[in-house]
């Protein structure tokens, strides 16, 4: 191998290893930046630290939803048809919330195991229909 042949080689390598570096660092962020829920079965059978900041996802339970009158405090059940955890929120919840559908709140564990959400967000059905035809399919049931 001449001069220039090992110099192209040790190029091809260092691109190589920048790249492999450079995914690996794309990679890492991106595990880190993740955005997956856990059901209240899975809560309940894994023991998680009260500091462990994590997302609950599930169903709001028909009639559990009480709001306190003077302030902001809402209280309702989160449930996977299997297992029930309460979530205390303090804050405006969205528009699309309701019992019956699901959610999913940001937040962490108190030490009996009820859920302190920073952040409660509606989860909508993947069927979206405009206001007309939604209104027609009423009219016909």
């Amino acid at each position: 191998m001449n001069h220039i042949h090992k110099r192209r080689i040790y190029i091809i390598v260092l691109l190589a290893v920048g790249l492999g570096l450079a995914a690996g660092l794309i990679l890492y962020a991106l595990k880190q930046n993740i955005n997956v829920f856990v059901t209240p079965s899975q809560i309940l059978s894994s023991h998680l630290s009260p500091d462990y900041h994590f997302r609950l996802g599930g169903m709001v339970k028909k009639d559990s939803v009480i709001r306190d009158k003077k302030s902001l405090n809402v209280s309702f059940i989160v449930t996977d048809l299997k297992s029930e955890i309460t979530v205390f929120y303090t804050g405006g919840l969205p528009d699309l919330f309701r019992e019956g559908k699901g959610v999913v709140a940001e937040g962490h564990l108190d030490q009996q195991q009820h859920f302190i959400a920073t952040q409660v967000l509606a989860k909508h059905d993947e069927n979206y229909m405009p206001k007309n035809v939604a209104e027609m399919l009423k009219k016909n049931r």
